[in-house]
């Protein structure tokens, strides 16, 4: 694993070079406030000795005036300064937010290619506050931690060398008083990090809780949990607090012993430049300027000190987000093979499957098969019917299909192609999903029908639209494609959100088709909309149906059974519907929906 020095160095390079132009702009900025900085110093001692000389001027006049063009070239050079320190500011800010948000969106755009088993022991709170808690802590790392330690390190070399140049003593002095700091800074770093990493795996818990119930506020109140929400939540807080309390404290620590050694080393290199003043070796302005200079010192070297406490910080949430994103999908995406634009056939081959563990070397508890040697073969544009109680394993299959996770054992083969050859964006273009839970966005009609797809044109939308139903509903809508939904699909019907969900399918025009039927009840205008979908949906495309109801079943032209994961029956409809001894006859007999409650 890479140093934490090396890998700060590697993400600098990796998100400042899109904006080079600017870190160049900005650090010539920088060298130039350095010159005119250590410049200053000097005018001033020049107008110190001139002011306290008594010789060198023909008459009292010039001297006044040389006074005054050095007082004026201290005042442009002080206002040059500040000017010059506003656009650094302006420009560090706009460097470290583009940068930033260039880090958030590729780790969000990681969370989304890794497989399932990563987001089922992800809290989506623990989630948001890695990808923009952490994120907001690199902040200053972008912006203005590199620069500042590249424009205090040369700063500190222009002062060491103007020191040097006054005397050769008390440059030594300088630099060793500089070099006790950092190994200081060094020292109580290693030990305070840890402090800051517990603090941020505590708020990241903290905040994952907080986004879960409140998710759930309806439940949370309907139920009558409000107060062990509230429980919770002053356990999580009181988790947090103490560690937020050692951090701070650490840091403030760090800060503090950093200020008393350069107030002792400040203080012996002030009784030198004395000493040696008395014993002529210099003039007094000299001294002003030996003092001036380890006070710019200050400067840099407290700005350092007071970034301890971010830089702390930062490598904290530099350590979550690196782990992060050396997180590996599951599902090797290496697969070149292309699918035709048809229905496609679909085949199981001795499929076993379990669901993985967080812990991925954990051989010992690996948790039972949820399916076993499941085969079957679906040839194009026909229908299969999947029945099987809650648990038997049928949304699982569906998982399989859409390479959410990948067989513990056996080949899925999707027209004729093994899934793993296949890339799973190509898979999932060319297969659809519609489930029981709808997921909608915050967002425009157009853009959660299209999926943020901006390349559909908006008269395919209306047609579709218009297709499977919704029409009426559309022309209700105040501002058309362009109305804003409701976050969570608030306000819409749980029938008018399946036939949005539908619409998603005619426009993405997959070549296999997976329906997690609704088992709710819903109003007859709404089941005979859906049922009218459902029939348009399938013509021309392979589907595979989770089946409640009847109805659904007799579109079916294969059936397939599961129980405990195994494949208890399959074959063709007619032929398992007229042999009494089929299980789906029995099961037509019962009545399908008490029989699969």
């Amino acid at each position: 694993m890479q140093s934490s020095c090396s890998y700060y160095i590697s993400i600098l390079l990796r998100y400042l070079q899109p904006l080079w132009h600017k870190s160049l702009l900005l650090l010539i900025l920088l060298l130039i406030g350095i010159g005119l900085r250590l410049l200053n110093p000097q005018i001033l001692a020049t107008f110190i000795d001139t002011a306290m000389s008594t010789t060198g001027y023909a008459y009292a006049g010039a001297k006044f005036s040389r006074l005054i063009q050095l007082a004026l070239l201290f005042l442009g050079i002080a206002l040059a300064t500040g000017l010059i320190s506003l656009l650094e500011t302006y420009l560090a800010a706009d460097i470290g937010l583009r940068a930033t948000n260039r880090l958030r969106a590729n780790l969000t755009l990681h969370c989304l290619q890794l497989d399932m088993s990563f987001h089922n022991n992800q809290t989506p709170g623990a989630l948001i506050e890695r990808i923009d808690g952490d994120v907001s802590q690199l902040n200053d790392f972008f912006s203005r931690f590199a620069i500042d330690f590249v424009g205090n390190s040369i700063f500190a070399v222009g002062v060491f060398i103007a020191l040097f140049h006054i005397d050769w003593r008390i440059g030594l002095t300088a630099i060793a008083m500089v070099v006790i700091l950092l190994f200081t800074f060094n020292h109580f770093n290693n030990i305070v990090i840890p402090y800051f990493q517990a603090e941020r795996a505590s708020s990241a818990a903290l905040f994952g809780f907080l986004a879960e119930r409140l998710s759930g506020t309806e439940d949370v109140r309907s139920s009558g949990a409000s107060a062990y929400v509230m429980h919770r939540f002053y356990e999580r807080s009181r988790d947090l607090f103490p560690k937020l309390v050692k951090s701070q404290t650490f840091g403030l620590g760090v800060f503090s012993a950093w200020s008393v050694f350069f107030t002792l080393g400040k203080t012996v290199i002030l009784g030198m430049s004395i000493v040696l003043f008395f014993n002529n070796a210099f003039a007094i302005g000299t001294v002003y300027l030996i003092y001036r200079y380890i006070e710019l010192l200050e400067q840099p070297i407290q700005q350092f000190g007071r970034q301890v406490q971010d830089l702390q910080e930062a490598e904290a949430a530099l350590i979550r987000v690196r782990e992060l994103l050396t997180t590996q999908s599951r599902l090797p995406d290496i697969g070149q093979t292309t699918l035709p634009d048809k229905a496609l056939s679909v085949r199981f081959e001795n499929v076993d499957f379990r669901y993985p563990t967080p812990d991925r070397d954990a051989i010992a508890t690996q948790p039972d098969l949820v399916l076993r040697d499941v085969s079957f073969s679906l040839l194009p544009d026909t229908i299969l019917g999947l029945l099987g109680r809650t648990g038997s394993g049928k949304t699982t299959i569906t998982r399989l299909l859409l390479r959410l996770y990948d067989p513990t054992q056996g080949t899925i083969r999707l027209g004729g192609v093994n899934l793993l050859d296949i890339p799973l964006a190509t898979l999932r273009e060319h297969v659809g999903m519609v489930t029981q839970e709808i997921q909608l966005f915050h967002a425009s009609v157009r853009d959660n029908l299209t999926l943020f797809e901006s390349s559909i044109p908006d008269q395919r939308i209306e047609s579709v639209i218009q297709e499977v139903g919704l029409w009426d509903w559309y022309e209700s809508l105040p501002s058309g494609l362009d109305t804003l939904l409701a976050p969570g699909g608030s306000g819409l019907s749980a029938g008018q959100a399946q036939l949005l969900a539908f619409v998603r399918v005619f426009l993405k025009n997959p070549g296999l088709v997976i329906l997690d039927e609704a088992s709710s009840r819903l109003d007859p205008v709404t089941e005979h909309l859906l049922e009218k979908a459902i029939d348009r949906l399938l013509v021309g495309r392979t589907a595979i149906i989770i089946a409640h109801r009847l109805a659904t079943v007799k579109r079916a032209d294969q059936i397939m059974i599961l129980e405990d994961g195994h494949c208890l029956e399959c074959g063709q409809r007619q032929e398992l519907a007229t042999n009494p001894d089929s299980r789906f006859a029995q099961l037509l007999q019962i009545g399908l929906e008490e029989a699969l409650a």
